[in-house]
């Protein structure tokens, strides 16, 4: 009876035994399940993600083209413009050779003019008899012919004359007649480092530059004095025209070198003899400027490299 009971415990533990190995798979396996459960999630979610992106990818490829087809276009539209400019570059090429071709002929025509011209002109004053009373004011009407045809003129000044500075001012003196003006006394000056000093320049062209300057204090000056002092100046010889007329204001130190202007239309003249006179000073390397610090009339400063 008992051998019964012992043989029913082991039945009943194996029983057992075999039921827990069973729970124990079914565990394993639903375990097993859920992970691959899992995984074919995830699977599913990978491919939904690439499927996304290929989308995406797919959209970016259209967009890219639809760009590249509209690059194409612009670059094909740049490309006609580019055509057009160089075929309006071409015109401008051609008429911009053709002007300068123009402006050579001119200026060649213009200088044989006004060799011409100077010809005559100093052909007068030569032939001048500077003794006569009104010669003066024939030498400053062949000047003014000469002024006219220098205005637009830019072309260095061909420098060949040693000459010295009292001989350009002698020159300057008879040809602008200012010894014999009857309304300021005139006196010139030299300072005793000048007396002997020489300068390699042009001397028609300088005289005509200080007759300017001359003929400009005889224009404003109705009293008083006029002086011409030549003074030396570091490496330059300056002739200084002083004179106690109207005078000019600062203001327009510069503005009465420009042509064709006139402070004052109640004074005789074009307005182009300062302008002329500069431009010779320039070309010769030198310089005439307006004093502004000069009071009681007008101080022009007409300078040359020694």
């Amino acid at each position: 009876m008992i051998w019964v009971v012992v043989i029913l415990i082991i039945a009943l533990l194996a029983v057992c035994v075999v039921l827990q190995m069973k729970v124990k798979h079914i565990r394993e396996q639903e375990t097993e399940s859920k992970q691959l459960l899992d995984d074919y999630q995830k699977r599913v979610n990978e491919m939904e993600k690439l499927l996304s992106d290929y989308r995406s990818l797919e959209q970016n490829f259209d967009n890219v083209g639809q760009g590249y087809e509209e690059a194409l276009m612009a670059f094909d539209k740049m490309e006609e413009e580019k055509q057009k400019v160089l075929k309006v570059k071409e015109t401008l090429e051609k008429q911009s050779s053709e002007i300068m071709a123009a402006k050579q002929q001119l200026e060649q025509t213009m200088l044989k003019k006004k060799g011409i011209i100077e010809k005559y002109a100093e052909g007068i004053k030569q032939k001048l008899d500077y003794t006569h009373p009104n010669s003066g004011n024939i030498a400053l009407l062949a000047n003014g012919i000469l002024n006219v045809a220098e205005i637009e003129m830019e072309q260095p000044i061909q420098c060949d004359d040693n000459v010295m500075a009292q001989d350009i001012a002698a020159l300057a003196i008879q040809e602008s007649g200012i010894s014999n003006f009857q309304k300021a006394d005139f006196k010139c000056q030299m300072v005793e480092e000048a007396q002997a000093t020489m300068v390699f320049t042009n001397t028609k062209q300088a005289v005509r530059a200080l007759v300017a300057l001359l003929d400009n204090a005889m224009k404003f000056t109705a009293q008083g004095e006029i002086i011409l002092l030549i003074n030396i100046e570091g490496s330059t010889l300056e002739f200084c025209v002083e004179d106690s007329g109207t005078g000019v204001l600062s203001e327009f130190a510069e503005k009465i070198f420009e042509p064709y202007v006139k402070l004052n239309d109640f004074f005789e003249g074009d307005g182009i003899g300062l302008t002329v006179a500069r431009s010779i000073a320039r070309r010769l390397g030198g310089d005439i400027r307006l004093d502004t610090e000069y009071r009681g009339g007008a101080r022009f400063v007409f300078s040359l490299p020694i």
